[in-house]
C-alpha cells in the first residue's frame, strides 16, 4: 500500500507536484555530481604526459576516485535518515564542488591524487538520489523511478567523456590559445562550477516528502525525533540481504565506474585514437545510462508482478550474467567499430543490472532504508577498488577485462541467494515515517487513482 502522497506514475512533464519535482531536480542534480566525478578522466593522457605518470600511478589515481566514496555512502545514508535528503543533498554538492574546482592547484602525483581521492566523495549523490525518490514513488513503479533518476543522472559520466575534452580542446586550448596546462585545469573549474550550482537549486526546488520536509513533519508530530532513527544502521547491517546486494552491486556498478575510468586511456593506447576521439569512443559507454538504467528497473517492476519479489532477484541474475558475456566479447575485440559496439553492450547489460539492483533496495528493509542504500551503494565503489587493482599492474588491459567478465558471472549467483518474508505493509519510508497519520495511507493526491499494491514489503529476517 502507498504512502499519503506518494506518485502512483512518472509523469515527466509535470515539474509542479512534489514528487516530479523532486524527480527531475535529482536526476539533474545527479547528473552534475557524476560529470563533476569523472570530468577528470577523459583529461587524462593530458595530465599523464604532463606529470609524467607511469601505468601504475595511472592506476592508483583511478582507484582513488572511487575509495573516498566507499565511506561516503556509508556515512551519507545515516545522515538521510537523520535530517532529509534535501539538507544532506544540498551540502554534499556544494562542499563536493571545491575539490572538482581546485585539482587545478596540483603540481605532481601525490597532490593530484589527494584531489582525485576528495573528489570522490561526491560519488555519495547516488545513495540521496536512491533515498529521495524511494520517499516520492509508490511500490507500483519506486523501482522504474530509482532506475530511470539513477540512470539520467549515471549519463553525466558518460556525457562528460566527450564534452570535457571539448572544452579543453576547441574553448581553453584552440579559441583562447591557452596551453593544456591550463586548458584541463579550467575545464575542471567549470565542472565544479555546475555542481556548486545543481546544489542551490536544490536547496529551493525540493523538499523532502510528498507531506514536507523532515523537520516540519517532526515538528507536526508526524515523524519520529531523531534520536529514534538510532539504530538503523546496525539493523540494515544485521541483514545478510543487504551483504548480498553488496557485492551484486560491486559486479555492476563497480565496473561502471572502473570502465568509465579507463575507458578514454584504452582507446588511445590499444586503438591510436586521439584525445577528442577516444573521449567520443568512451561516452558511446556512458551513452547508454539514458535508457539501460531505466529499463532495469522497468523489467524488474513487470518482473515483479508476473513472479513477484522474487522476479525482481532473478532479472537481477539474468542482467549480471549479460554483463559478464559482454565484457569477454569486449575484451576479444581487435577493431575499434567493434570494440565500440562491444563496449555498447557491456553498458547495456552494466546498467541494466544497476537499476535492476536498486529495484531490489527498497524492498529489504523500509526503517532503515536510507542506511541500506548507503551499505549497497558503498558496494559499488569497493567493487571498483577491487577491480582497479587489475588495471594498474602489469597485467594487459584485454585480460583484466576478461577476468572481470568471470568474476561478474561468478557474483551473479549471489542474487539467486536473497529470500523474502512478505507481510502487507507500507514501503520506502524510513522509521521516521512510521507515525505519519494512518488515516492518511493510501490516497493519491497526485490523481483520483487510488493504489493498493499487489506487491507486499519485507520484514528482515531476524527483524522484529
Amino acid at each position: 500500500m502507498q504512502r499519503v502522497g506518494q506518485a502512483t506514475r512518472i509523469s515527466l512533464f509535470d515539474f509542479h507536484s512534489p514528487p516530479m519535482r523532486a524527480f527531475h531536480v535529482t536526476w539533474l542534480a545527479f547528473f552534475s555530481c557524476f560529470f563533476a566525478w569523472f570530468a577528470i578522466a577523459p583529461l587524462m593522457p593530458i595530465v599523464r604526459d604532463e606529470f609524467g605518470l607511469t601505468k601504475q600511478q595511472v592506476g592508483w589515481t583511478m582507484i582513488a576516485s572511487v575509495a573516498a566514496t566507499i565511506f561516503a555512502r556509508l556515512v551519507i545514508g545515516r545522515i538521510c535518515d537523520r535530517v532529509g535528503p534535501r539538507i544532506t543533498y544540498t551540502w554534499l554538492l556544494i562542499l563536493g564542488s571545491i575539490p572538482v574546482m581546485t585539482i587545478g592547484f596540483a603540481h605532481s602525483f601525490e597532490t593530484f591524487l589527494i584531489f582525485r581521492l576528495m573528489i570522490g566523495v561526491i560519488g555519495a549523490s547516488f545513495v540521496v538520489t536512491q533515498y529521495h525518490t524511494s520517499l516520492m514513488f509508490a511500490p507500483n513503479c519506486v523501482g522504474t523511478a530509482n532506475a530511470t533518476t539513477a540512470g539520467l543522472g549515471n549519463l553525466g559520466g558518460g556525457i562528460t567523456q566527450g564534452i570535457t575534452p571539448l572544452i579543453c580542446t576547441t574553448l581553453f586550448i584552440g579559441a583562447l590559445g591557452l596551453e593544456p596546462y591550463w586548458g584541463w585545469r579550467l575545464s575542471m573549474f567549470v565542472a565544479g562550477a555546475v555542481c556548486m550550482t545543481c546544489g542551490f537549486l536544490y536547496a529551493r526546488l525540493t523538499q523532502d516528502t510528498p507531506e514536507g520536509n523532515f523537520a516540519e513533519l517532526r515538528a507536526a508530530g508526524k515523524l519520529e525525533s531523531k534520536a529514534k532513527t538510532k539504530g538503523t544502521f546496525m539493523m540494515a547491517c544485521r541483514d545478510y540481504r543487504t551483504w548480498l546486494l553488496f557485492v551484486l552491486y560491486g559486479a555492476c556498478f563497480g565496473m561502471e565506474l572502473t570502465i568509465k575510468n579507463m575507458a578514454a586511456l584504452y582507446f588511445t593506447d590499444y586503438f591510436s585514437l586521439s584525445l577528442q576521439m577516444a573521449g567520443w569512443a568512451a561516452m558511446a559507454y556512458g551513452a547508454m545510462n539514458i535508457f539501460a538504467r531505466p529499463l532495469g528497473g522497468y523489467v524488474s517492476d513487470r518482473c515483479s508482478v508476473r513472479w513477484g519479489l522474487m522476479g525482481r532477484t532473478r532479472w537481477l541474475f539474468v542482467a549480471l550474467i549479460g554483463e559478464g558475456l559482454a565484457l569477454m566479447l569486449f575484451a576479444q575485440a581487435s577493431g575499434v567499430f567493434v570494440a565500440v559496439m562491444a563496449l555498447m553492450l557491456v553498458g547495456l547489460f552494466v546498467q541494466m543490472s544497476n537499476g535492476a539492483t536498486y529495484s531490489v533496495v527498497p524492498f529489504i528493509n523500509r526503517k532503515c532504508l536510507g542506511s541500506v542504500a548507503g551499505i549497497v551503494g558503498a558496494g559499488g565503489n569497493m567493487g571498483a577498488v577491487g577491480l582497479g587493482f587489475l588495471f594498474q599492474g602489469k597485467m594487459a588491459w584485454t585480460s583484466a577485462l576478461s577476468i572481470c567478465g568471470v568474476l561478474v558471472i561468478v557474483a551473479a549467483a549471489a542474487a539467486l541467494a536473497i529470500r523474502f518474508v512478505e507481510e502487507p505493509a507500507a514501503v520506502a519510508l524510513p522509521a521516521s515515517a512510521e507515525r505519519m497519520d494512518s488515516d492518511a495511507m493510501g490516497s493519491e493526491t497526485l490523481g483520483s487513482e487510488t493504489l493498493t499494491s499487489e506487491e507486499p514489503t519485507l520484514k528482515p529476517v531476524g527483524v522484529s
